[in-house]
């Protein structure tokens, strides 16, 4: 299964006055994508705790051409480039039609909310994410 490819869609609020989807918004783009993979689609095959806690570290992007708004969705391909203990970086390609557009990675802790405390990645979180991982570039 390894990489994943979610349409996400642009909004007409996006673009900047050029017409030109504003580089803010490339952050919200990956965090859909992110949160139907890591989260929504995890919860459906039994595995709660990342939608329950996981707080980004940091992210990165490289914009490679402007995106002028159209209308039709982003393709957003993301894959896990590194699982750690208690992190792990996503890796992310964002096409407009056919085109890269971004590429960018976003590096994630498991977080306990409670306890306020980064807390290490579960067994069955770890197979989860596993099926994700992709360290070819």
């Amino acid at each position: 299964m390894t990489r994943q490819r979610v349409p996400v869609p642009m909004r007409w609020a996006d673009q900047d006055p050029f017409q030109h989807v504003n580089n803010a918004a490339f952050l919200t783009y990956l965090e859909q994508a992110r949160v139907e993979i890591f989260f929504s689609d995890a919860k459906d095959q039994g595995v709660t705790t990342l939608s329950e806690g996981v707080v980004v570290v940091r992210h990165e992007i490289d914009y490679k051409r402007p995106v002028i708004y159209s209308g039709r969705p982003l393709i957003v391909e993301c894959w896990i480039s590194q699982l750690r203990a208690a992190s792990y970086r996503v890796d992310y390609r964002v096409f407009d039609g056919e085109t890269l557009a971004v590429t960018a990675n976003s590096l994630l802790a498991t977080y306990d909310i409670r306890a306020a405390r980064p807390r290490r990645i579960t067994p069955d979180e770890r197979a989860y994410l596993e099926e994700f991982v992709d360290t070819e570039n």
